[in-house]
Formats: structure tokens, C-alpha cells, sequence
């Protein structure tokens, strides 16, 4: 398919896990892709493989979020497409009762902050032209409770669902849709790295999955390439799940 045939993609955190999937997915259906990472290894390597832009860029720091997407219309002349993706989970980030201040801080600025500031600055290039695909990365932790805790991952995924509702509705009219992307546990680098230091956490989360195991980055991808395309153009202001039934499970099979 190429469905995004010469539209112009910024993904952040694209130089690992879904953010490289989608990358992938995005050049295989056709559009330009500028990778966005604050490791430049990772980010210049997957925007080679794609022909694309690198930009490294701290999603947490306004101005080189700004300059990030001014990169993107320099280079190809509009924006289409903004998946805000990049994210963090640390392990100090663990029961309320444990999690200090800093940690909490830290991860509300890169998984909540940076998609109000990449939304900010990709929805006034869309504007120009009344059209574009905003896909926010948010979780399935942003619509249901766990007793595993990563208290402010969990907060700052129902932050970003709740704001890309907001911005999916408040813009709809001008033609830009905003969807939350709401993944379940995906075998990425990040998640087995968590799980490698607490095995007995990753079991008690896997038993709850209909489908009997992880997602792989390439599903996720695939789900935000449809939100991104024409085929999504009545879809806004959504939360897009996409969990292997974890959400709508209540006894899972044996």
C-alpha cells in the first residue's frame, strides 16, 4: 500500500521500538520521514535506512521542539503527519509510595509535556495547509488501573489521552485529526529491560493479555500508519487501542 504517498512524517523517538517500526512503515507506504531522537546513533541510523531526515532534538525543550518541525517544512516544504511518540519509563517510577519527586517530574516532562509542546508546534504548520494526522502515544495504562504501579507513566498516558482528545475535537473543523494511540505491552528494548529486572512483574502482567503475549513494534506500527492515512479520515479525538484485548478482558482464556 502506499498510502501516504509523499507526505511528510515526523516521528519522535524514532530511532528505536515503535517509534523505528513506524518509521519503516512510513517510508514503505510512501512518505518522506524525519526521525526525531536524542540519540543521535540510533536516529541518524534509521533516518539513513529510510532516506530520510534526522533530527536530534529534547523533546522536552520547547525550542528544539520548534525547530524541529521547522526542520521538516524546510526540508520538504509541509507537514502531514506528526506521530509524538518518544517516551520514558524508568525503574525509580514504581508505587506512589516510593516514586520520588524528581522521578515523577522527570517522566511528566518527556511522556506528557513533549506531546503538548509537539502537538503545539506540528498543529500550527497543519494549519496552513487545513489538513494532518496527529497520533499521540499514550497507553493502555490510561484507561485502566494496575496494581503493578508506575505512577507517573500512568498519569502522564492519561494526560496525553485526555489532551489529544481535547485537540482532536477543538481542531476537528479545521482539518486536523488527533488520535491517542493507546498500545499495550509491546516487546520493545524498553519494556524487556523493565521486565528483565522483575520477572515475577512481567508474568502477573502477561496472564491478563487474551492473546497470550506481547505485541510486536510492527502491530503497533501498522495501527498508526491506518490513523495517519486517508483510511482513518473520520477518526478523531479517539482513543485507539490497540492491547490484545487487555482492556475488555475479564477472565482471560487458560
Amino acid at each position: 500500500m502506499q498510502r501516504l504517498q509523499d507526505r511528510v512524517a515526523v516521528v519522535t523517538g524514532g530511532g528505536s521500538g515503535i517509534g523505528l517500526a513506524t518509521v519503516r512503515r512510513f517510508a514503505a507506504e510512501g512518505a518522506k520521514v524525519v526521525v526525531a531522537d536524542i540519540d543521535a546513533g540510533a536516529g541518524e541510523a534509521a533516518a539513513a535506512e529510510v532516506d530520510g531526515l534526522f533530527v536530534k532534538v529534547d523533546v522536552t525543550d520547547e525550542a528544539q521542539v520548534r525547530e524541529m518541525f521547522e526542520a521538516a517544512v524546510a526540508a520538504y516544504g509541509r507537514l502531514d503527519i506528526a506521530f509524538n511518540n518518544a517516551g520514558i519509563s524508568p525503574p525509580e517510577d514504581d508505587s506512589i509510595l516510593t516514586t520520588g519527586i524528581d522521578a515523577w517530574r522527570r517522566v511528566q516532562e518527556v511522556n506528557l509535556t513533549s506531546v503538548y509542546l509537539c502537538s503545539k508546534y506540528a498543529i500550527e504548520h497543519m494549519l496552513v495547509r487545513s489538513k494532518g494526522s496527529i497520533i499521540n502515544t499514550a497507553s493502555f495504562v490510561a484507561v485502566l488501573g494496575a496494581a503493578t504501579s508506575q505512577i507517573s507513566y500512568t498519569a502522564s498516558k492519561g494526560g496525553v489521552l485526555s489532551m489529544s482528545r481535547e485537540l482532536g475535537v477543538q481542531f476537528a473543523r479545521q482539518g486536523i485529526r488527533v488520535n491517542a494511540l493507546c498500545p499495550g505491552p509491546v516487546n520493545t528494548p524498553l519494556l524487556q529491560e523493565l521486565f528483565a529486572k522483575d520477572p515475577e512483574r512481567a508474568a502477573r502482567r502477561l496472564v491478563h493479555i487474551p492473546l497470550g503475549r506481547f505485541a510486536q513494534p510492527e502491530e503497533i506500527a501498522a495501527a498508526v500508519a491506518f490513523l495517519a492515512s486517508d483510511d482513518a479520515s473520520f477518526i478523531t479525538a479517539s482513543q485507539f487501542l490497540v492491547d490484545g484485548g487487555i482492556s475488555g478482558a475479564y477472565v482471560t482464556p487458560i
